[in-house]
């Protein structure tokens, strides 16, 4: 995982992104399409048509990093929206990363009484 500051802002970039876009090409999606700053050190998330792709675009205060992930096998899990963006938390995309909904995670029960 990322060693993200727990301060750090995650938002999805809703729909498909063109993933032959590299550094300076996401940043310019990050200003037009999300109206946000790249240099903000927030953490945006760009996903291909296909839904196996991710990239990550992410300041660290140094210069801008630039993750990506293949999946194997499945899809990455993404909004049904085709514009805008989604704020996520770092656990959401903690799971994100891992493949699972992060939309609906399945809870554990909480037990009733102790012992």
């Amino acid at each position: 995982m990322i060693p993200l500051p727990p301060s750090t802002r995650i938002y999805l970039a809703c729909g498909a992104t063109d993933m032959r876009k590299g550094f300076d090409g996401l940043a310019v999606l990050v200003q037009q399409v999300l109206e946000q700053s790249p240099h903000s050190g927030a953490l945006f998330a760009f996903r291909g048509k296909r839904g196996d792709l991710i990239k990550l675009l992410w300041f660290d205060g140094q210069g801008m990093c630039l993750f990506s992930k293949r999946m194997d096998r499945g899809k990455f899990v993404w909004p049904v929206t085709k514009t805008g963006k989604v704020s996520l938390t770092s656990a959401q995309l903690s799971m994100l990363l891992e493949g699972i909904d992060w939309r609906r995670p399945e809870r554990t029960a909480v037990p009733l009484l102790a012992g």
